[in-house]
């Protein structure tokens, strides 16, 4: 944990004693944004993170021109000891094994999980959240959010999370734009070590695939071009496929574009095992040798990676380790402790048979 974020959990248990000790009540006025930075030493930055959780918390409330005040306890609803869990998909990929984990976790604790998924359609997470606000029955949701690298028409449906007093925290990707933790491996770092091995195994010439209608792939993009960066190297636009939801699931179908782009480059880096899979098929198909004429590299270190005709090297995500933390985080919001709004765990890398050393290193 940072300094800084220390400090804003720190602002927000000072507050809590504060109002437990009766020295702040309903109704009375918190101390100004300069009076804390002052108190405990740190940026109004920080300041008003802190007083944004307990505003969203309902302990405090903002009042425009005058200040931010103690609010009066809302009423709490009825438990219902269920906690919702939306995902883009359920039975595949890497979804599983993260579902299992969460749905451990938090039946220790005595919830069940309301399963549903969207199939990454924004019209389907509609429907999803509009059951859940008309019904009302679960006590807060984990949720994966749907082509979260486009414009989504559902942001007001998170508000209305918020005033219904219903906790949500999302998984794997988010949305910029909501003010809610979030709990993913740190897709930028992943995008940076894999193409880091490939320069360290002496290629240079490295396409990459990524999806463009997800933050994931933006990020992992950008973790792809930090590593081109330092080692010197020019990034070229021709050499970067970028591929939406749809074309991901028929990859074959785009076999002449993916040559075209993929031609001359010794390797090349796919935003996840799924694509890097399909990669593999078409360059097999082609007559093309995986690693020998062109080495590929995955992430996510899915189960595909040793079902792939040529095992792939991956970028390791703690689906484990995530699902525990998300299950954590959602329970904590529950119970009114305060929650990092980043939560990002590290990714390693595993190394298999799929990229070969090049001597391109001049």
């Amino acid at each position: 944990m940072t300094e800084q974020k220390s400090k804003y959990i720190e602002i927000v248990n000072w507050i809590r004693k504060k109002i437990a000790e009766g020295e702040l009540t309903v109704g009375n006025r918190i101390y100004s944004e300069n009076e804390l930075v002052s108190i405990f030493g740190v940026s109004r930055q920080t300041v008003r993170h802190a007083i944004s959780i307990l505003c969203n918390e309902g302990v405090l409330e903002r009042k425009r021109g005058s200040g931010t005040y103690i609010s009066k306890p809302k009423e709490r609803k009825k438990d219902t000891k269920r906690i919702a869990v939306i995902t883009t998909y359920i039975d595949e990929y890497i979804f599983p094994a993260i579902i299992k984990r969460v749905e451990q976790r938090l039946s220790k604790e005595g919830y069940v999980i309301q399963l549903s998924f969207t199939n990454n359609s924004v019209e389907k997470e509609r429907q999803i959240l509009e059951e859940i606000l008309k019904s009302k029955s679960v006590d807060g949701i984990i949720v994966e959010a749907t082509k979260s690298g486009l414009p989504n028409p559902n942001l007001h449906l998170y508000n209305e999370l918020k005033e219904n007093d219903i906790p949500f925290i999302f998984i794997n990707s988010y949305y910029p734009e909501i003010d809610a933790p979030h709990v993913s491996m740190n897709d930028r770092k992943a995008g940076h070590l894999v193409t880091q091995h490939l320069l360290s195994c002496g290629h240079r010439n490295i396409a990459a695939i990524f999806k463009c209608d997800d933050g994931q792939g933006m990020l992992r993009y950008a973790g792809y071009m930090d590593a081109l960066i330092e080692a010197d190297i020019r990034i070229r636009g021709e050499r970067v496929i970028w591929i939406d939801t749809d074309e991901q699931r028929n990859l074959s179908e785009d076999t002449g574009r993916i040559l075209r782009r993929i031609r001359n480059c010794t390797a090349c880096v796919c935003y996840n095992d799924e694509v890097a899979n399909k990669l593999v098929a078409i360059c097999l198909e082609q007559g093309m040798k995986v690693p020998q004429d062109i080495s590929i590299t995955g992430m996510d270190n899915s189960d595909l990676t040793t079902y792939c005709e040529v095992p792939l090297t991956s970028a390791i995500n703690p689906i484990k380790e995530l699902g525990e933390t998300v299950a954590k985080a959602i329970l904590d919001l529950l119970a009114g402790r305060p929650v990092e709004k980043e939560i990002e765990l590290e990714p390693k890398l595993e190394i298999r048979h799929s990229v070969r050393m090049v001597n391109e290193i001049s």
